[in-house]
């Protein structure tokens, strides 16, 4: 039957439900389920960390024999596969569901439809996709890796009204207020990985892990361009949670990293890149894709950040901008071109603006992306 608004009621409901799981379902996607009979709810579920029961099994379980003759609504179409748990569409052909709305097909090519024909072979009415843009964006990050076999990279920075991202002596604690320090927070938390430079390493000594007011059930790999391995084996962030990746280039040899190995770091070699500077981008984004990284934030320094928007592997620019003018001397957030004509100046479509006490932040998504 065609969707109607009522299935757009429900399907916003699971959604919301999926957003449970925004910090801690990597490297599965966010998953909603609701069950609905006579136009009452009966079952709910949401998938929260990977190994775990699905959406649609939660919501069954609640549900119990009510089920049979009910209406599902997912954000993602339904398993099809032996994975970490059983086939979800293999449920609800038991549970005897009478209708399933999806909000969009899964791309993981061991599902990509497959769940949607099982269920309509046994006979049960399946209606997709429902808000697809929704639930895509609830998953930009897992679908970019299925689709593109790389993660979905958000390069964030703070940086003055004049696009400086520190003065020139490198002097960059603080430009935004708490508020603005907060929010990056939630940001940080909802990452797979936090990539950085070896030079943010050296100058700030972050920690890198998200500060939240509760523990999180996972926290973000941190993840450290370093080609010469110059990382000290004193850093901050080795004693924050999460695992420490030290990414160097496979021409240097790793014993100069034995102190790092010894301290709980992972030391990845990749090949140089063809500038002789870092590490290939390339053999970067195949290894963060087999290691099932979903979604890469960047906190970048300039360097890095006009490295990532050269190669085109920016996907969304998040930018934190504080009431400052730093002036001519201080460091741009990024160098590009130089271009000549306006009309080849690549352009960004505006998602998110939003005050945060008197500093702004401001989404960007690549104009190429949907």
């Amino acid at each position: 039957m065609p969707i109607d608004q009522s299935d757009i009621q429900h399907m916003r409901q699971a959604l919301a439900l999926a957003r449970q799981g925004l910090y801690s379902t990597h490297p599965n996607p966010r998953v909603g389920a609701i069950l609905v009979r006579d136009g009452r709810e009966i079952g709910r579920g949401a998938h929260r960390l990977a190994g775990g029961p699905h959406a649609e099994v939660l919501a069954l379980r609640e549900a119990g024999d009510a089920a049979r003759g009910a209406t599902l609504y997912v954000t993602l179409e339904p398993c099809s596969h032996h994975g970490r748990t059983p086939p979800c569409s293999d449920a609800l052909i038991t549970a005897g569901v009478r209708r399933v709305v999806v909000g969009m097909v899964d791309p993981n090519p061991l599902v990509a439809g497959q769940g949607i024909a099982r269920l309509r072979a046994a006979g049960i009415e399946v209606d997709v996709p429902c808000l697809e843009e929704e639930a895509a964006w609830l998953n930009r990050g897992f679908l970019q890796r299925m689709r593109a076999g790389r993660p979905w990279i958000r390069i964030k920075q703070a940086s003055s009204l004049d696009g400086k991202i520190a003065l020139a002596n490198g002097q960059s604690q603080w430009l935004t207020g708490v508020l603005a320090r907060e929010d990056v927070q939630q940001e940080r938390a909802q990452a797979s990985a936090i990539l950085v430079g070896v030079g943010t390493v050296l100058a700030d000594d972050p920690r890198l892990a998200p500060r939240l007011a509760t523990e999180l059930p996972r926290y973000p790999v941190k993840i450290v361009l370093d080609g010469r391995l110059r990382t000290p084996p004193t850093a901050a962030m080795l004693r924050s949670p999460g695992a420490i990746w030290i990414v160097h280039r496979d021409d240097i040899g790793a014993d100069k990293g034995s102190a790092l190995v010894a301290a709980g770091v992972r030391l990845v070699a990749l090949p140089a890149a063809s500038s002789g500077v870092g590490v290939d981008f390339a053999a970067l984004m195949a290894f963060l894709a087999a290691e099932e990284i979903n979604e890469l934030l960047v906190e970048a320094g300039g360097r890095l950040a006009s490295s990532l928007l050269r190669a085109g592997l920016v996907d969304e620019y998040l930018l934190y901008f504080a009431p400052l003018l730093l002036g001519q001397d201080a460091r741009a957030f990024a160098e590009i071109g130089p271009y000549h004509e306006l009309a080849r100046v690549p352009r960004w479509r505006l998602r998110e603006s939003r005050s945060l006490g008197e500093d702004m932040k401001v989404r960007y998504l690549c104009q190429q992306e949907d």
